[in-house]
């Protein structure tokens, strides 16, 4: 009997990078077995990445599913799916911020950094070379102070010259109080929208699916996926890959295996 029969189904959001993808871009053939047979039991199995669109959506072909709801940009654009639109989803929900002062702020503290913004239609404008794929082919390269003068849903900060935990002592010290900031794993700042994250979009998910809170999953290795594994820990599963940082696993609660040992796949299996 599959969940959507026997009225069992789970909302279950996977991070991308360090969840279900390995560190060379690729997914394990038993992870993407585990994910395509979860969503066929009748689960609705999503993805809530700090991704933008463009290097999201071919995610879901790699793995062979297509959810309704899909969170990108750290839960800055919520797509839906819509067979009318390119690719199969639109965009449903963006939230925007002026990204002015805290470029300004960090820009003070990180004079070597690099910068980028993403724009609601998911254009980024980059100040200097980003890793490859970071910010899509849909980008251009700008001079810092044009930065300043765009809507924003993401703002994208990395520092290459800084360890991680030097670079987390930067950011604190600034104190961006008017908008939400994730480190990740290597010296990688995303900045969103005041209030706005992986969780608040989920919850948003969650309440137009009618999936109750006990029966929410959420997987993820990274900072930028704390209050989603802390919101799907208080009623349902968060759950931290094994080689997630401290703070990511104790906001889980619950630890998987490393991505390298298809830690994702374990928990999925355990659902079907």
């Amino acid at each position: 009997m599959t969940a959507a029969r026997d009225g069992s189904t789970r909302l279950i959001a996977l991070d991308i990078d360090g969840t279900v993808l390995h560190e060379d871009g690729g997914a394990s053939r038993r992870v993407r077995r585990a994910v395509r047979a979860a969503a066929e039991a009748g689960h609705e199995v999503m993805l809530a990445t700090g991704r933008s669109v463009a290097t999201t959506l071919p995610i879901l072909e790699l793995l062979g599913i297509a959810p309704e709801y899909v969170v990108c940009s750290n839960g800055a654009i919520t797509l839906r799916k819509d067979p009318a639109a390119p690719y199969g989803y639109r965009r449903e929900i963006v939230e925007t911020f002026d990204p002015a002062e805290v470029l300004s702020t960090i820009s003070d503290a990180l004079s070597d950094a690099r910068y980028a913004v993403e724009d609601e239609t998911g254009y980024f404008r980059y100040t200097e070379s980003f890793p490859q794929g970071a910010v899509g082919l849909a980008s251009r390269q700008v001079p810092f102070e044009e930065l300043l003068h765009v809507e924003a849903t993401r703002v994208v900060v990395i520092s290459p010259n800084h360890g991680t935990e030097e670079f987390l002592g930067v950011v604190e010290r600034m104190g961006l109080h008017r908008v939400s900031y994730a480190v990740g794993w290597t010296a990688w700042l995303d900045i969103a929208p005041d209030g706005v994250n992986k969780a608040t979009a989920l919850e948003r998910v969650r309440e137009r699916l009618a999936v109750p809170r006990e029966r929410v999953v959420a997987v993820g290795d990274g900072r930028n996926d704390i209050e989603m594994l802390e919101w799907a820990a208080e009623h349902g599963w968060g759950v931290a890959m094994g080689q997630a940082p401290a703070d990511v696993r104790e906001a889980a609660g619950s630890v998987a295996g490393s991505v390298a040992d298809d830690g994702l796949a374990d928990v999925l299996e355990s659902l079907v």
